[in-house]
């Protein structure tokens, strides 16, 4: 080759640049298109329904700017009812990863505008390419959930695009953090999806999960029901404990995803986020001395003494409405990321029960599977007692709790605030099943039930017996208590490990966290549990 002819080969050519700059502008006007959606009347439509579109969630979702798209211009192939000349571009769900406070989190939303929602082949395949991704980068997966469900014109293979998304919730289940966020309905197939994951929000008025809808229902049962009273925020909220977040829009439903996240790891191998706090881990909390009554029969506010502990009175309570006799929530204390598990006095006395009992044993599970240390605050009368209970399963659901606390490996403290009795003080995380350190209050009692109760069934016979069943009762109840049920009675045998000053509660705690952070504990060699069903 002549120097002239290699010169010539290098030389632009503007026929080919021309072309070149054509199909980038064509791509630029494609890119645009995608981003606009189908149409301005379906996108009326989404707003006519006070809901956001799935690109406006996402803004919400993720730091500004920091959202890439994957597959946008994927379309779906299938023929037949007329899909062939229906084939726009996302197929109804868009998928990416982005910064959440500046860590890396996937996600993926659907577009009710397109198909409605609905899941095909296509679709599915995208879901699974960004749980895929979500897994191997590990880090959280957001899905952003408004779809009717599978697309009932391709048939089976939409159902088999929901299996494949169930079979990676499970595969990633304590492995990332998986959240759902239930933004118009989610009915049929599509329901389980939520229900594999860490967390469920719901939004009042616009979202709806249920397997069956209420025309089927009145088909089937001859009721009739709304959406809202089927499967809406509330019921889902306060009554069968699907959804852990209920909101009144969408705006504040994602900055609360937001917040979720700040607490959570990235993956199972690393730690929770610490953030430097200005709150003193060694605080004194003089407002417990009297914020909880020495007398174990008087009602108080267990949120009051969380705010007590926590950096700067701050909490995050999970399933608030449901369960609403023991409280879940995640806090800082010295900077430092923890579960709590309170029993809650103002309802049914902080009783544990069959709803109680499931709420508390999933929220152990979920900490122990991301390293979050639990600490339990334990003002506990006992189980629920009731035929109802009892025929519910109230042996199977407690079990849940107790096999979840002797199987979890984080720091565990509990704090007998005031009264343990019987087997619900030894489901609270007491020294019998493992729990690291447990202290007390020099107001706790813990027994196997109360004074009286106790007094009535040792000493039947005498208080019978007695000229003055009454005066006798109340003497053998004094004796009882100063007997067995004084304060340091648990910690002269060592299952307790301090009894502390109630002002001396957050110091304590986060003391302990500290020398705890770095705990290793190994379970048995198994392949996996049969816990209580």
């Amino acid at each position: 080759m002549t120097v002239t002819q290699d010169i010539a080969s290098t030389a632009p050519n503007p026929v080919a640049e021309d072309s070149t700059r054509a199909r980038v502008a064509e791509l630029h006007a494609l890119r645009e298109s995608v981003l606009a959606g189908p149409s301005e009347k379906a996108t009326r439509a989404q707003k006519a329904k006070g809901k956001l579109t799935a690109r406006e969630r996402l803004e919400l979702l993720f730091d500004a700017g920091t959202f890439a798209e994957t597959e946008p211009l994927r379309r779906h192939r299938a023929s037949g009812f007329g899909l062939e000349d229906r084939r726009p571009y996302t197929d109804g769900v868009v998928t990416g990863w982005g910064q959440v406070d500046g860590r890396t989190v996937f996600a993926y939303a659907h577009d009710f505008r397109v198909f409605g929602g609905a899941l095909g082949e296509a679709h599915a395949e995208k879901i699974h390419k960004v749980m895929d991704l979500a897994e191997t980068a590990g880090a959280p997966l957001v899905g952003l959930c408004d779809g009717a469900g599978a697309r009932i014109q391709e048939g089976v293979t939409a159902l088999a695009g929901y299996g494949g998304i169930f079979r990676r919730n499970v595969r990633n289940s304590g492995v990332i953090p998986q959240i759902s966020v239930i933004m118009g309905p989610c009915a049929g197939g599509a329901a389980y999806s939520p229900a594999l994951t860490d967390f469920v929000f719901m939004v009042r008025g616009t979202s709806q999960m249920f397997i069956t809808g209420p025309d089927v229902v009145e088909a089937v049962t001859g009721e009739h029901i709304t959406h809202e009273e089927l499967g809406g925020a509330d019921v889902h909220g306060t009554r069968t404990g699907v959804a852990g977040f209920v909101h009144d829009d969408e705006e504040s439903c994602l900055s609360d995803v937001r917040h979720l996240l700040s607490f959570l790891p990235s993956n199972n191998r690393e730690l929770p986020p610490a953030v430097p706090s200005d709150d003193p881990p060694g605080r004194r909390t003089e407002a417990l001395v009297d914020l909880v009554p020495a007398d174990p029969n008087r009602a108080y506010d267990i949120t009051a003494v969380l705010e007590e502990i926590a950096d700067d009175g701050e909490f995050f309570e999970v399933h608030q409405g449901w369960a609403p006799n023991v409280v879940c929530a995640l806090t800082r204390i010295g900077g430092e990321v923890a579960g709590i598990v309170a029993n809650q006095p103002q309802h049914l006395a902080g009783v544990l029960d069959i709803e109680a009992s499931e709420k508390a044993a999933r929220f152990v599970q979920m900490c122990d599977a991301f390293n979050i240390p639990l600490v339990t605050l334990v003002d506990v009368p006992g189980f629920l007692p009731g035929v109802g209970q009892e025929h519910g399963g109230v042996i199977r659901h407690g079990a849940k709790l107790l096999y979840a606390y002797c199987n979890a490996t984080v720091p565990r403290i509990s704090v007998v605030l005031r009264k343990a009795y019987g087997g619900a003080y030894i489901v609270m995380d007491s020294r019998s099943i493992g729990t690291d350190v447990s202290l007390a209050w020099p107001v706790n009692e813990i027994a196997v039930m109360g004074a009286e109760g106790a007094a009535n069934v040792v000493f039947r016979r005498q208080i019978a017996q007695a000229d003055d069943p009454e005066a006798t009762r109340a003497q053998l109840v004094k004796e009882y208590r100063e007997e067995l049920m004084h304060p340091y009675y648990a910690a002269e045998r060592g299952l307790v490990d301090d009894v502390i000053d109630p002002a001396e509660t957050r110091a304590a705690l986060a003391r302990t966290l500290a020398v705890l952070r770095d705990k290793h504990a190994a379970l048995p060699s198994r392949k996996h549990g049969n816990q209580p069903q």
